[in-house]
């Protein structure tokens, strides 16, 4: 494999949501079959992968037989086990390592990496009791954000704390413990960086794109990011100290805040696709997806670049898949559907993008205009 996986070799993919869906066309597009390994028979990956192994991710009878599959294997979501990785890291190659998953997989190993190579964040205290918490609140002040260490996404797994009576209900909502407290950053935008790195050091970044959030959930995602080039180039310096320090091969997401004094600090890290780049499918020659099916297989890595602007609009549960027809109907509007059979609240069915010139990114009652009938505004 040293010079890259070889056209119809076979890419693993754990995980079956919409993010091995859309990594599995990509890797179609380059001419490899992807396997899927996930418990769902008609998982949005399965759909469109040439084969499936139903099972656990702890289960290693079902880990063995998925590697008998693969040549090379990836993982499309965090919440997968990496003692399960390691098994199959003794059978096939596995990128990103299992060791960089399990950096992503908990918050305080998280931040604790992300700080030991000089890169901010907000202030965060581990707890384990009572006493730690309302040591931790003393230290870092409220509000603040109690999480779960592991296993939350989408704002599951945490509770807001305004007043010092917050504290014990939230505790003793929150399992399994050690939690992790975080104070509120008065941010003035979130943003990401979606970088990808390849076996031998080679590096691509895509352009930072500002994001914002409904109900804890990703709503909207502007490319490029309305920020300065200073606040830009430090957030892709961040993102490329990351991934060389954890020694990245493949796809890296980095979500961080630009505070109210114009400071970049990380918020989270994704070793994987990103929702904040499902846009690079449609503006950008190579994609995230190809970028992540290229690193993972050691082929070279193209320019990150885009030839046009982007918004791209998350479709959110039953509400916004009612939009469906006429998002069918409205001209300029590029829709992507995930395949799911089961519409619920809070459950990401698809997205659309909507492309504008290079440098043409509107305000946002443009975006709203253009996004119509999604009539998303500012």
């Amino acid at each position: 494999m040293s010079g890259g996986l070889p056209p119809n070799a076979t890419i693993g993919i754990v995980g079956g949501g919409q993010l091995g869906r859309m990594s599995a066309m990509a890797a179609a597009r380059l001419g490899y079959r992807c396997h899927i390994l996930c418990p769902e028979p008609e998982s949005p990956a399965a759909l469109v992968s040439a084969g499936v192994t139903l099972g656990d991710y702890e289960d290693p009878a079902a880990l063995r037989d998925f590697a008998l599959h693969c040549d090379v294997i990836t993982f499309e979501f965090e919440n997968v086990s990496a003692e399960g990785l390691d098994l199959l890291a003794s059978l096939r190659p596995v990128r990103p390592s299992p060791a960089v998953l399990r950096i992503s997989q908990d918050r305080i190993i998280e931040k604790s990496s992300v700080n030991r190579v000089g890169v901010p964040t907000a202030p965060w205290a581990p707890v384990e009791t009572l006493a730690e918490l309302r040591a931790a609140v003393a230290q870092v002040g409220l509000p603040a954000i109690l999480k779960t260490t592991r296993m939350g996404y989408d704002g599951r797994g945490q509770a807001r704390l305004e007043r010092p009576e917050d504290l014990e209900p939230a505790f003793a909502r929150l399992l399994p413990r050690p939690l992790i407290l975080e104070g509120v950053v008065d941010f003035a935008c979130e943003i990401s960086v979606i970088c990808a790195r390849g076996r031998g050091g080679a590096y691509a970044a895509f352009d930072v794109v500002e994001n914002r959030h409904r109900d804890h959930i990703l709503d909207l995602s502007f490319a490029p990011a309305r920020i300065s080039e200073a606040t830009a180039a430090r957030a892709q310096a961040i993102a490329r100290s990351i991934a060389e320090a954890v020694d990245l091969v493949g796809l890296l997401a980095v979500e961080m805040f630009v505070n109210a004094k114009g400071e970049v600090l990380v918020n989270e890290i994704a070793p994987r696709p990103h929702n904040s780049g499902h846009w690079t499918i449609d503006a950008c020659p190579a994609s995230q997806f190809e970028l992540h099916i290229r690193a993972v297989a050691g082929l070279p890595l193209p320019p990150a670049t885009r030839h046009a602007d982007a918004v791209m609009k998350n479709l959110v549960g039953p509400e916004e898949m009612a939009l469906w027809p006429a998002i069918l109907a409205t001209p300029g509007l590029i829709p992507h559907l995930y395949g799911k059979t089961e519409t619920r609240p809070g459950r990401k069915m698809g997205h659309v993008t909507r492309l504008f010139p290079h440098g043409g990114l509107p305000g946002d009652f443009g975006v709203a205009a253009a996004m119509a009938p999604l009539a998303t505004g500012g």
